[in-house]
Order: structure tokens, then C-alpha cells, then sequence
């Protein structure tokens, strides 16, 4: 594993969306090794879906904390949203089975 690869694997962005009330999806928190690790943490005792994409992450990690998304990330994101969408309503089939 090359030094980038290592690095971008140590990596976390975490992203808050609500449509009634903000504009875009928005960074909440972000970080890397222990930071990274800690966030990712959060996110699975909380039942928030993990999702590994390390060019978005690497995107992401460019937008201040507490800053909307930019226009040109809508696309990505939006796929990932959907993405965690379908994670969340098959977690909730597979509880109720």
C-alpha cells in the first residue's frame, strides 16, 4: 500500500442533510487517523450507514466544517444519499422480518 493510498484510507467526512430546512447537504465534522476513526465511530453506534468513497472524501475534506457542499459536488453526493437511502430502508425490512 503506497503512503496516499494509507492516507486516504485514514480519512472521514461526515455530511448532515435536511431538505426542509438547509439548502444543501452540509459538513459536520471531519478528519483524519484517530479523528477519522472516532467519527466513523459515532457514525455506526448511531446506526448511520458507512459509506467508503476516497475521491469524495477527498473532495469533501476541502469544505469547511459547518459549510454547504458546492454546486459541483451535488451529483456525487446525491448518489451517495440515495445510495444510504436504500441502505436504510433494507435495514428496515430486514428488522421487521
Amino acid at each position: 500500500m503506497s503512503k496516499r493510498q494509507s492516507k486516504r484510507q485514514d480519512r472521514a467526512v461526515a455530511l448532515r442533510y435536511r431538505a426542509e430546512k438547509e439548502g444543501a447537504p452540509r459538513v459536520v465534522a471531519k478528519g483524519e487517523g484517530e479523528l477519522a476513526r472516532r467519527i466513523q465511530e459515532v457514525a455506526r453506534n448511531s446506526g448511520v450507514p458507512l459509506r467508503h468513497d476516497d475521491d469524495l472524501v477527498e473532495l469533501l475534506a476541502q469544505v469547511d466544517v459547518d459549510r454547504e457542499i458546492p454546486p459541483e459536488l451535488y451529483a456525487a453526493v446525491a448518489e451517495m444519499l440515495s445510495w444510504i437511502y436504500r441502505a436504510n430502508d433494507t435495514m428496515k425490512r430486514e428488522s421487521i422480518e
